[in-house]
């Protein structure tokens, strides 16, 4: 949920240096991979094999805590929407090149409600979200992980001209070895996804 946000993180971050920065990241890193590993390794070793892709499907619905749980996760989900929803805004607002500064609360609102409009239109008319998750996954999602990091990374290089590292030139091959791969597993994804539409 956090990685498209993290340049405006960065500068709402106080005193935002790298370092800080990296500090803060990686402190909340370490502190999510461990409780998600608690939570996953308790689940396991209650259920094993039979865990469900959704742990809480394995509970009782007429388990209190667990209903809690679900409700809970519902929370999460609707809580954690504006994160995701901000970056889309804001992307599409560099991608239409409007500056920071005209970017008033009067052109957000309308941006906001225009995009809500488009989403909640797709999601009454769309009923079998696995196609949607599985194309965007092999399509978005490499090109997110694998293809624009990599690229952004030899561009950076390459504005460095001679002062980049011989070291940084020779990464630059393995960035691009990495968006290859990203490529490849899209195109194989993204197959996979239209081949479930005919199934």
């Amino acid at each position: 949920m956090a990685h498209f946000n993290a340049p405006k993180f960065y500068n709402e971050l106080k005193n935002n240096t790298i370092g800080r920065f990296n500090s803060v990241v990686s402190t909340s890193f370490g502190i999510s991979i461990a409780i998600f590993g608690a939570i996953a390794s308790l689940g396991f070793l209650t259920f094993g094999e039979t865990c469900s892709g959704l742990i809480l499907n394995n509970y009782s619905s007429k388990d209190l805590l667990m209903s809690l749980s679900r409700v809970a996760v519902a929370i999460s989900i609707v809580f954690s929407y504006p994160l995701a929803f901000v970056g889309v805004r804001d992307g599409l607002l560099d991608l239409m090149n409007v500056e920071a500064k005209d970017r008033t609360n009067s052109k957000l609102n309308k941006l906001t409600v225009g995009i809500l409009s488009v989403v909640t239109f797709f999601a009454l008319k769309v009923k079998d979200l696995s196609f949607v998750l599985s194309f965007g996954g092999a399509t978005l999602g490499n090109a997110l992980i694998y293809v624009y990091p990599a690229l952004m990374f030899r561009g950076a290089v390459r504005k460095m001209g001679d002062k980049a590292s011989n070291a940084l030139k020779r990464e630059v091959n393995v960035a691009m070895a990495s968006a290859g791969l990203g490529v490849t597993m899209g195109v194989i994804g993204t197959k996979m996804a239209i081949k479930s539409l005919f199934a």
